[in-house]
């Protein structure tokens, strides 16, 4: 018998070899990008297809700080190095992995590459002691985006005119400028606008996100007090709060320092989130907006629900655009997708990041960051 267990012995040991050897093909050939980062930001390896796609040497990159061979940005080219947005930053803070993430990669003007990213912590005794940046070039779905997100925006420029004067007119014959109306003629055509008005929303959101498909979306950055752009945006959607039967409230410290934003884009983020909240809080339930700045450059905004919570199934497709849930809810109150799509795209033009916390039939939290004002010149 003792032969016979050598034999097994010594195939095992050659199955062991050959899966460890196909493994490092596995990694040497594939076309995508892969580098591994140990927590202090220094590069530990990367394989064939980084090399090229960074235009550094294998052997030249270890021990090489990160912001010297990945320099991540994100896609408004603003830079994600030192701040809560970077990718291993998440991931260590998180404590989980960060998947699917589209960044701009590269230190060399003429080597900056568009890619998804995702990133995996290793864990070895109940730490992160690495992660392993692995990348996919996005150049050719670019081109494809592009040319759809072009007929997108024309379809949408040429129904906006149209919408615009039917809204108008209809608004001329509410006022009674075409003559006196009856009550249920009024009713009505408050229907008809209402319907009108949605459909405009629905263009503007769709013009915003091919704006952004074509590197035309820009944000106005000032100094704005928080307090006063939260409590403005919860008075006036009291009312939906109050139909919802729901609390709308802000739970804001007594001291917050300036942010550095765009106003109405952050009310638009906002608007969104507490809309949301909204449909998905059951009558007698409460949303409560809160803030807090977790570190010298950033202030965390969120948005907190005592509602449904977000299925499993659902949750890696909240912020894709067009996404509807399967949730009971989402027949009954309606939409079509946009909001967290079009909440996340204004975040990250901030430099900022958004997520959320879950737990079903308990509540959802939302929460984003954007950063503080510092003395920056608009546009800067």
């Amino acid at each position: 018998m003792q032969p016979l267990h050598d034999d097994q012995g010594s195939s095992q040991a050659q199955w062991q070899e050959q899966r460890q050897r196909a493994l490092e093909d596995l990694i040497a050939q594939t076309s995508d990008a892969m580098i591994t980062l140990n927590r202090r930001f220094q590069v530990l390896e990367l394989n064939a297809a980084a090399a090229t796609t960074l235009s550094i040497s294998e052997q030249e990159a270890p021990g090489l700080d990160c912001s010297a061979v990945l320099s991540c940005k994100n896609l408004n080219r603003m830079s994600l190095c030192g701040t809560s947005s970077c990718p291993l930053t998440r991931v260590l803070q998180e404590k989980r992995a960060l998947p699917h993430d589209e960044i701009i990669i590269g230190t060399k003007p003429d080597h900056l590459s568009e890619v998804s990213v995702s990133v995996t912590p290793i864990v070895q005794q109940a730490e992160i002691c690495y992660a392993i940046f692995t990348t996919r070039d996005m150049s050719a779905l670019k081109v494809a985006n592009r040319v759809r997100s072009n007929f997108v925006s024309m379809v949408s420029h040429e129904l906006r005119t149209p919408l615009n004067s039917v809204h108008g007119f209809i608004d001329l014959l509410m006022q009674g400028h075409m003559g006196k109306l009856t009550e249920e003629q009024h009713t009505y055509l408050g229907y008809t606008q209402e319907g009108v008005q949605q459909l405009i929303s629905i263009v503007e959101d769709i013009l915003l996100m091919t704006r952004s498909d074509l590197g035309q979306f820009e944000s106005r950055q000032e100094e704005v007090h928080f307090r006063g752009l939260v409590r403005q945006l919860v008075l006036s959607l009291h009312p939906q709060a109050i139909k919802a039967d729901v609390l709308l409230r802000d739970a804001l410290p007594g001291r917050l320092p300036s942010l550095y934003i765009d106003p109405l884009r952050i009310k638009q983020v906002l608007n969104n989130l507490i809309i949301n909240a909204i449909k998905f809080t059951p009558p007698g339930g409460t949303i409560t907006v809160t803030a807090q700045q977790v570190d010298q450059n950033f202030m965390r905004i969120a948005v907190t629900d005592t509602g449904y919570g977000i299925p499993g199934e659902d949750r890696q497709h909240v912020f894709e655009r067009f996404y509807q849930s399967n949730h009971s809810q989402q027949s009954r109150m309606g939409g079509y997708g946009l909001g967290l799509s079009i909440a996340k795209l204004i975040v990250e033009q901030h430099g900022g990041t958004i997520g959320f916390d879950t737990v079903l039939d308990k509540g959802t939290t939302f929460y984003f960051t954007v950063p503080l004002y510092r003395g920056q010149s608009q546009g800067e």
